[in-house]
């Protein structure tokens, strides 16, 4: 059986864009449209609204986008039932992670696991770690490298991978509106600093919740998606960020940027492996979740 037409119209309902889509299936745009369309025909439904500008999934191309995914998940686990015999998993396994953690994590965390199950498809999207637990919980996802959130969902497991704090960071360079004093903060040192946050997630949730118990509204200069792009701001002296430790350390601009000694600290950012409890059934993820040790 030939499942690439459900995988490719699944990326381009995750993606709802063309480009994007055709190049995470390795085909061009045409022939991604080509296979919507007949999938369309084959339906007689329309599954996406597009013109030049927009694409955007129907009720019917909602409806079958759960059937796209429940059939392969099914087509999976025969796979793994049929091939049982000679003993090897095959399939496909997505992670979802920042940058960063591409590099800090992803080698120790496969490449025992690559040469155990040759068979097994790993797909890596990177991308803002705000957005993978929820991309995780909408089933876009396997798997994510991910914050521990204050409360996690209760349909998620959550494996510890490492603890980083989270630290406050002003450009090399002396300038007049960065805190003389970080480690006795007061309103009026912090109130008129360009802050560059992020736009969403836990570390933002942090950093706001700070300048509460200071009694400051931040004054944002920006808000940007990404801690390697908060970096890289500070770097060129727009402004102080707050970045997880772990991403400073394996930033290429680390020498532009230092530490300031803020007080009170920061809580840790405790970054784990998240996965839907339902989708340990699978033996495939079970098998990369058992591999992960805990710390």
């Amino acid at each position: 059986m030939d499942m690439r037409p459900l995988k490719q119209f699944l990326a381009l309902a995750d993606t709802l864009h063309f480009g994007r889509a055709s190049e995470l299936c390795h085909i061009s745009p045409s022939t991604l449209s080509r296979t919507i369309r007949q999938l369309e025909e084959t339906l007689d439904a329309p599954l996406f609204v597009r013109d030049n500008r927009h694409v955007a999934l129907t009720r019917q191309g909602q409806l079958f986008q759960e059937y796209a995914r429940e059939a392969l998940g099914q087509w999976e686990l025969l796979r793994h039932a049929l091939s049982s015999q000679v003993g090897e998993l095959a399939g496909e396994i997505s992670i979802y992670c920042s940058v960063t953690a591409s590099y800090s994590f992803l080698y120790d965390l496969l490449s025992d696991f690559r040469l155990r199950h040759p068979r097994i498809e790993l797909k890596l999207h990177t991308g803002d770690p705000a957005e993978a637990m929820n991309r995780v919980l909408a089933g876009e996802e396997d798997m994510a490298i991910t914050p521990r959130p204050r409360s996690a969902p209760g349909a998620l497991a959550f494996k510890s991978l490492t603890r980083s704090p989270l630290v406050f960071i002003a450009p090399e360079e002396q300038v007049d509106w960065i805190p003389s004093t970080p480690d006795s903060p007061s309103a009026e040192q912090w109130r008129d600093v360009p802050m560059i946050l992020s736009e969403a997630g836990l570390s933002r949730e942090y950093a706001d919740t700070w300048f509460r118990a200071l009694g400051v509204t931040p004054t944002i200069y920006a808000q940007v998606a990404g801690h390697e792009a908060i970096v890289s701001m500070v770097g060129l002296g727009f402004g102080i960020g707050v970045v997880p430790k772990i991403v400073l350390d394996n930033s290429p601009l680390a020498e532009r940027v230092r530490v300031l000694p803020v007080k009170p600290e920061l809580p840790h950012y405790d970054v784990g492996l998240c996965v839907l409890n339902r989708q340990l059934k699978r033996p495939l993820i079970q098998a990369l979740w058992d591999e992960v040790e805990e710390r």
